[in-house]
């Protein structure tokens, strides 16, 4: 099983409130040790935020040296289909090493 985080980059309003809502998930007992994947999503939108930007909003750094399971950080768009790829690639990987 693995975790995977969708957060709009298009809409820092909501940074606050899904940062709430990772950290919450992270540190629930059954989500321990399962891989979790967060995307960064609609970076085709003129009004999107920067990786570096939406990193430091969220203080990525902190959440991932302390949380227990492995993080993988990853931008898209749906619309578009970039970076579709690598989260294809990164569930491809993840489904088929079960540890």
């Amino acid at each position: 099983s693995f975790l995977q985080f969708v957060i709009d980059a298009a809409n820092p309003t909501q940074v606050s409130s899904s940062c709430v809502q990772l950290l919450s998930l992270l540190s629930a007992e059954q989500l321990a040790s399962v891989p979790v994947l967060i995307v960064f999503n609609k970076i085709d939108l003129p009004c999107y935020m920067s990786l570096v930007e939406m990193k430091s909003l969220f203080r990525m750094q902190d959440i991932v040296s302390c949380a227990t399971q492995p993080i993988t950080i990853l931008e898209t768009s749906a619309r578009d289909g970039t970076g579709l790829a690598d989260v294809l690639q990164w569930l491809q990987a993840t489904l088929r090493d079960p540890s």
